[in-house]
């Protein structure tokens, strides 16, 4: 698989087999991963992989606290700007829409979308999970530095035949990931990364992406290039 073909392909998916995830799989993936570009070479990421028993654990110990309506733990970190403008705001809610219709589970059924909602503490029932950590001190460019260690991680899933769903959810109860990788007090979690097989049987849409006339400007003396639509 070159590299157009993992970047076409990969998506966060929402359904995963309980087929378990080759240990050596994860290790080549992430030993090749390493090779991330960073600022200075600080390599900020700090990474934790759960498998079996751990993962399990984890599932449970979230699962209760989903259960018991528990609203989260005190965000360290916005998922996203609290007024955020438009085209950003509308590409969120499209996404949304498109995600649910594919389920088909409409806008006003709230208890069915907070359901879908609860399946990240599952990992969507993938056997293998990353949580990916920062020291609190790091930048807004080593968080970037960061971003691009997971695409680069999710790229190479996919080399791999694996798929992933990158997700912040798992910072709405990141106490409860630290009592089971039990972090050093000095990191604090960016996300969690489940990892399996893709089930085929999980409905799910295909999310619309930004003509790249929208985000790319060509500078220069020449005809502007087709960038296509970005569908």
């Amino acid at each position: 698989m070159d590299v157009y073909e993992a970047t076409a392909t990969r998506r966060a998916v929402r359904g995963f087999t309980d087929r378990p995830v080759p240990k050596d799989a994860l290790v080549r993936v992430l030993a090749a991963a390493a090779r991330t570009p960073s600022g200075a070479n600080l390599q900020p990421w700090n990474s934790y992989v759960l498998t079996g028993a751990k993962l399990a654990e984890l599932k449970k110990r979230a699962g209760e606290r989903v259960a018991a309506n528990d609203p989260g733990d005190e965000r360290e970190y916005d998922m996203y700007p609290p007024d955020l403008p438009p085209p950003y705001r509308d590409r969120r809610n499209a996404a949304a829409e498109q995600r649910y219709a594919a389920l088909g589970i409409p806008r006003q059924d709230t208890r069915a979308r907070a359901h879908e909602v609860a399946a990240n503490w599952r990992c969507f029932g993938a056997p293998a999970a990353l949580f990916c950590y920062l020291e609190r001190g790091m930048g807004p460019a080593q968080w970037a530095d960061t971003g691009m260690y997971l695409q680069t991680v999710m790229l190479l899933l996919r080399a791999e035949g694996l798929h992933s769903c990158p997700q912040m959810a798992w910072s709405v109860y990141r106490k409860t990931v630290a009592e089971i990788v039990s972090p050093p007090d000095d990191l604090i979690l960016f996300c969690g990364l489940s990892i399996g097989y893709e089930d085929p049987a999980t409905p799910h849409a295909v999310i619309d992406r930004a003509p790249a006339t929208e985000t790319v400007t060509f500078l220069d003396d020449t005809e502007p290039a087709s960038l296509g639509t970005g569908g």
